[in-house]
């Protein structure tokens, strides 16, 4: 059993370019606080890793099942308000709060999909859009029980240390940003959503012509996503020890749209790359702030222009190339695939 499972981690992680890359990298996130136990580092990552399960979330929403969301902060700060007001109005700890927030982030998937099952495209997008402006307005009508402008705070910490945290908010992205992916591998041979997504995206009638049940899946899909923007959303509010209108500010629904376009949509690493880039970058230009936006906003598109597809996925078709028989990845430097010997290059490419 344990031969089998070197093999197969061997097979399907270490020979792949990205994927090795990847273990590196979540390996790394461990050995941080070892290196620097500087507040604004941790807290910074701290940040960049809630910001990598909402941006996550978002691709496995928009980018795998084609249902483009434009109010995805709508999760996040239904779960953040519900996490803060269960912990200030009734003492519960931050462990309950936490999964009954992303729990209302699930409730409130269902309520986005309904419309999403009689509407398409541009159409779903400017509904999506209205939830949170929707759910800002009861935050104002009743500012009493909510805090209006103020919002909740004086929330329980997640712990005493900000190491802690750290350690915590990493365990907690790998976790969440593993389960999303096995759910959108469409070469999974164990969870089969990930082409079904997939088929859903391309064409929805052609899937639901051919037996799928496409009402479910998509439900399934704003619950998914609803549930880890939830988790991100809770982690959020205790750790910042306030929810607020921020947290269902428009703009911060497209920071996840930029944060995965920029790494490369419908990839799961994308959003990953995305947010351990720009978050950190936004962070170091808060030495010129004046400029601060002006330069992001040229980062982005400079990197449009050249890299489209995105960074993540730009970096990866240099480092690995796909055979055009059994489909399987290879380090881009092979001539032949490593399992059906399939050449890979045309010769004399």
């Amino acid at each position: 059993m344990i031969r089998r499972l070197l093999k197969d981690f061997h097979g399907d992680v270490l020979a792949i370019p990205g994927r090795s890359i990847a273990l590196v990298f979540f390996l790394l996130l461990f050995i941080i606080p070892a290196i620097t136990q500087d507040p604004y580092i941790l807290r910074t990552l701290i940040f960049a890793n809630m910001f990598v399960i909402f941006a996550v979330s978002w691709d496995l929403l928009s980018g795998y099942t084609g249902q483009i969301n434009f109010g995805h902060a709508l999760f996040f700060g239904v779960a953040a308000y519900t996490s803060a007001l269960l912990n200030i109005n009734l003492g519960w700890d931050p462990w309950a709060t936490i999964p009954i927030g992303a729990l209302a982030g699930v409730v409130a998937g269902v309520v986005v999909c309904l419309p999403a099952l009689r509407l398409r495209g541009p159409y779903l997008s400017l509904v999506t859009l209205a939830f949170p402006l929707i759910l800002l307005g009861i935050i104002f009508a009743f500012a009493d029980f909510t805090g209006g402008e103020l919002g909740v705070s004086g929330l329980a910490r997640i712990s005493d240390s900000r190491t802690l945290d750290y350690f915590i908010s990493v365990l907690v992205m790998i976790v969440s940003v593993l389960i999303m992916w096995k759910l959108t591998d469409a070469k999974s041979s164990f969870v089969r959503t990930g082409i079904i997504f997939h088929a859903i995206r391309e064409d929805e009638i052609a899937a639901r012509a051919s037996g799928i049940n496409t009402i479910k899946y998509k439900l399934l899909a704003f619950i998914v996503a609803g549930f880890f923007a939830g988790i991100a959303g809770a982690f959020n509010a205790h750790f910042m020890r306030i929810a607020g209108p921020s947290n269902l500010d428009l703009f911060f629904s497209f920071q996840a749209i930029i944060w995965t376009v920029f790494g490369g949509i419908c990839s799961i690493y994308g959003p990953v790359v995305g947010v351990y880039v720009l978050h950190p970058l936004m962070e170091f230009l808060r030495i010129v702030p004046e400029v601060r936006i002006l330069i992001f906003a040229g980062i982005v598109v400079v990197m449009l222009l050249f890299m489209p597809e995105g960074i993540a996925v730009w970096a990866r078709d240099k480092m690995e190339r796909e055979c055009p028989r059994c489909k399987l990845s290879n380090m881009a430097f092979r001539k032949t695939c490593r399992a059906c010997n399939t050449r890979l290059y045309e010769r004399g490419a």
